[in-house]
């Protein structure tokens, strides 16, 4: 498959969760492995070398690249997920926060982690960044109480190297990233549809530990927000 020049891959969050990591989850639509593979970028892969393993549409993006990853098996066993490499290891920041659909339902989690060279705690911060998210189950019948599931099975991982410009994913023209940034006042923590530029106003903490709590299925990995 060729593509036309300038092609490039920006998919919003509620893309990366709606579309492509729920029809990952569901096993259909393979021809989305030309954009995100299946890696597991835990394990034995420094962040410098995911680049090159990135979807074979994508291995010419300089910006951003994206992985399903699957459940590590000491996960599914009730175990905490591992996040560290040869040469060191992601550490999570800040709290993870819900995605939003265009019409203002959860739809998914989102966390950040930096990578760290060298062992922890005392590693040394490097500009590598990732975004991971996983999809909350939808209700087949959204007129029935029931507590959300978070899926486990596989998460979406985003990587990039954080960059010193606030239009790093920005495609939207100037005038509009001005204003964007003025009226969000800085807020962070939630994510919405439109959302990869900036964070309206996040939920309260007891809103989010309210839902996490009541997930029918541990979040192995997402309680500790601060460990490795």
């Amino acid at each position: 498959m060729t593509v036309a020049i300038g092609f490039r891959f920006f998919p919003t969050e509620e893309e990366l969760i709606s579309f492509y990591l729920r029809n990952q989850l569901q096993g259909t639509r393979q021809d989305m492995h030309l954009v995100i593979p299946v890696l597991n970028i835990f394990y034995d892969l420094e962040p410098w070398d995911l680049p090159k393993l990135a979807g074979e549409l994508c291995k010419g993006d300089l910006e951003q690249w994206f992985y399903f990853t699957p459940r590590q098996e000491r996960e599914a066993h009730g175990g905490r997920a591992s996040r560290t490499t040869a040469s060191g290891y992601w550490k999570a920041t800040g709290s993870p926060g819900f995605v939003y659909s265009s019409d203002d339902r959860v739809i998914g989690m989102k966390k950040t982690m930096v990578f760290y060279k060298g062992k922890a705690p005392n590693g040394r911060k490097t500009k590598w960044k990732m975004n991971e998210y996983r999809a909350i189950e939808a209700l087949s019948d959204p007129y029935v109480a029931a507590p959300p599931k978070l899926r486990h099975e596989f998460s979406l991982c985003r990587v990039y190297v954080a960059s010193s410009s606030s239009r790093a994913f920005d495609r939207r023209p100037l005038e509009a990233h001005n204003n964007a940034a003025t009226t969000s006042g800085g807020a962070s923590g939630t994510s919405h549809a439109g959302g990869d530029h900036y964070n309206p106003a996040e939920a309260s903490e007891d809103e989010f530990w309210e839902l996490v709590n009541n997930l029918e299925e541990h979040a192995i990995g997402w309680e500790q927000l601060n460990e490795i």
